[in-house]
């Protein structure tokens, strides 16, 4: 919590005096915070919120409301509109978003951004739930991202002890849809982003080190369907169009469009193909996974894409082929590499070394949406130290690294 508390701090002060200043009455709160804070934990993790249960994502939503509001914030909850973006996967009904403002006495606005959506199935709840081993506390989205949401209650009922109010406003955004790329959210981020003067985002740190983000990549998916002509697999094969050896065909086609040397990377990921065994498929369908270091390598292989699948093994077989851009990169910025380095500083006083990310890891970010139309500092990763995001049985958080 302190990591983000000092940054916090350097926003609202704005000066390198504010280094020097007296932390005790910071420490002294801050620290009495760990047992709230896993006990908050264990709240959030007991509930499941998959981004496709929107039950559990209503029941998870309204007890961060009702922190929020206890709180002090002005509170409201923010369900997925008109803007709403949507892509092949998005389900009809996303989670819906909690916003809170808190009003303070001074002038600079800081966003805090989380999310509360899951990649896991309902159910799984029963056989992994919350538990802490030594320094590690284990639980279904506990790294990702509902520390996050601990993180910002927490650091909020800090200020709140403290009576600090010299910022002009504080706003928190915390969706429910960011593990299916944010199509209800983005819109916001970007919205609010260019209206605060930070954005912080609460994504975990690194269970190794110490490290925030400032660059993440940006994430597409290509989509291709193809349609081809059923016909008895057996008596006449001949008959039909076969969509599988198309797609098949297609796949292989495409499996060298990466670029390490320029960070692209493109993986076929999922495939589907007939409805049954002895009937020669007329639908096939597979989608790949694509990462860019910078936007414009979305048209780079884009192009590419297109031109490939000009090239036909079935010239009768129906070849569709849809780019979808799913989340911009996070690019490193003069501003934000700037708050960065200050935080550094900060933080060695603390007797510790933040690491600072200018490379990006290969995920991305809601962050990259509130960087899209400002210049001002917006920093990825500032929860606390985690492992094992989308992994079963294995993703925890450092209790260490809470107070840190």
């Amino acid at each position: 919590m302190k990591k983000l508390f000092l940054v916090f701090w350097a926003v609202i002060c704005n000066s390198a005096i504010c280094i020097a200043a007296p932390q005790e009455p910071i420490y002294s709160v801050v620290e009495k915070e760990q047992k709230p804070f896993l006990d908050t934990l264990k709240e959030l993790v007991s509930i499941e919120s998959g981004s496709r249960d929107r039950d559990g994502l209503d029941q998870i939503s309204q007890l961060i409301f009702n922190r929020l509001k206890a709180l002090g914030g002005q509170v409201e909850f923010i369900e997925p509109g008109a803007n709403m973006y949507r892509m092949y996967d998005t389900p009809e009904k996303p989670g819906r978003m909690v916003k809170a403002e808190f009003k303070g006495s001074g002038t600079k606005k800081i966003l805090l951004i989380a999310h509360m959506d899951t990649v896991y199935l309902k159910g799984m709840l029963a056989k992994q739930p919350f538990r802490i081993d030594g320094d590690r506390a284990y639980g279904l989205g506990i790294s990702d991202d509902k520390q996050g949401i601990a993180l910002i209650l927490h650091t909020l009922d800090s200020l709140k002890k403290l009576k600090f109010k010299d910022y002009g406003k504080v706003t928190v955004l915390i969706n429910g849809d960011e593990e299916i790329s944010s199509p209800a959210a983005r819109a916001y981020f970007a919205k609010l982003g260019a209206e605060h003067d930070a954005t912080f985002s609460c994504e975990a740190s690194q269970a190794k080190s110490d490290r925030i983000a400032l660059t993440t990549a940006g994430i597409a998916a290509v989509n291709l369907n193809i349609t081809g002509k059923a016909s008895h697999a057996g008596s006449a094969p001949e008959l039909g169009r076969n969509a599988l050896d198309e797609l098949s065909f297609q796949i292989q086609q495409m499996r060298d469009l990466s670029d390490p040397k320029e960070g692209i990377k493109m993986n076929w990921t999922l495939a589907t193909a007939g409805t049954n065994r002895n009937v020669i498929p007329s639908v096939a369908f597979a989608t790949a996974d694509v990462r860019v270091m910078k936007k414009e390598d979305f048209d780079v292989i884009e192009k590419k894409v297109r031109e490939r699948s000009k090239i036909q093994q079935i010239p009768d077989a129906k070849v569709d082929v849809a780019f979808e851009r799913r989340r911009p990169p996070l690019v490193t910025s003069p501003q934000s590499l700037q708050m960065a380095e200050y935080a550094k500083k900060v933080y060695a006083e603390l007797g510790r070394d933040l690491v600072l990310g200018t490379t990006a890891a290969g995920g991305g970010t809601d962050a990259a949406f509130a960087a899209l139309d400002t210049q001002n500092p917006v920093i990825e990763s500032m929860g606390v130290q985690g492992f094992g995001a989308h992994s079963n049985d294995d993703e925890y958080i450092l209790v260490g690294s809470i107070a840190r």
